[in-house]
């Protein structure tokens, strides 16, 4: 978490034109913002879409501070969306893991995220109260002072200063750890995966940490774990399990960037089927996130 890159800060626009280009300029950190937010890609794009059209509705010439008025606007709106989408996620069968974001090479459909957001980041983030999540993901995220914090919360920068506080103090306790670099995450990645498809058990169990966990979404759409799998033995067999059921399906894996970090994506007749996020500290694998949900996979294409 940095303070390092906060958001920037220019003056207003002085025509329909420059106020597109503004926007389209600053839509991958607005997404970025609203995704760490939801965990959610489609949720996210429906709240930065819903605040350019508040923007060009708007007298934006008395606006100026653009991006600022933007960053506040979408993080308004996906505050009162997660508030919403809580209840929903009540009834989820199964654990709720983040949409997984896979790199599409185009920077038009690109989203900007923090280097701090894997997919086991954002599981911890949904451990917290809304209004904790946003005061937290604000300012140490994404640089945002209290001041600002406070305009989107709704609360004073003296609140949004405690809740932020208490999330870090959860975040801090829970977060996971990472400790190598991209190219020792993939070297693990794709070991991972020749353990897996060659049924290697012993190679398997060698690359998992002792206390290792996978949660597997499949919303009840697909069939998946409906409770977190701990420990590397229960870890292991179930993957030899699922590659058994597998045979003969006429799937292919490649790693690819899922979240930022070099991760699994499968497919099945170049449908994307599987995103699996892992979780590397020490040479060992210590999370396993795998989204089998259909509806969450739209954006893997």
């Amino acid at each position: 978490m940095s303070h390092e890159n906060p958001l920037p800060r220019p003056h207003g626009v002085d025509s329909e034109t420059d106020l597109a280009a503004e926007f389209h300029a600053i839509r991958p950190r607005l997404l970025g913002v609203a995704y760490s937010l939801l965990g959610s890609v489609e949720e996210a794009e429906d709240v930065v879409q819903e605040a350019w059209l508040r923007l060009d509705r708007s007298e934006a010439g008395q606006i100026a501070d653009v991006t600022g008025w933007l960053v506040t606007t979408v993080s308004r709106l996906a505050l009162d969306t997660l508030r919403s989408a809580r209840r929903r996620r009540e009834t989820y069968v199964g654990p709720w893991l983040p949409e997984p974001v896979v790199d599409a090479g185009d920077p038009a459909d690109r989203i900007s995220l923090d280097e701090s957001l894997s997919m086991a980041m954002l599981v911890v983030l949904e451990s917290l109260s809304p209004a904790e999540r946003t005061a937290f993901v604000l300012h140490d995220v994404f640089g945002l002072a209290f001041t600002e914090v406070a305009q989107a919360v709704g609360r004073s920068p003296a609140a949004c200063r405690q809740l932020a506080a208490r999330a870090r103090r959860h975040v801090t306790a829970r977060a996971p750890r990472f400790a190598v670099d991209a190219g020792e995450h993939r070297r693990v990645v794709e070991a991972f995966q020749r353990a897996v498809e060659g049924g290697d058990l012993g190679a398997l169990l060698g690359l998992l940490d002792p206390a290792a966990v996978l949660r597997s979404d499949g919303g009840g759409r697909v069939r998946s774990a409906l409770r977190p799998i701990e420990g590397a033995d229960k870890v292991a067999r179930f993957l030899m399990g699922v590659q058994a059921r597998s045979a003969g399906q006429d799937l292919s894996t490649r790693v690819r960037p899922v979240n930022g970090r070099p991760g699994l994506v499968q497919y099945h007749g170049g449908r994307p089927v599987r995103v699996a996020a892992l979780s590397v500290a020490e040479g060992r694998i210590t999370e396993i996130d795998i989204v089998l949900n259909p509806e969450k996979l739209r954006s893997a294409r």
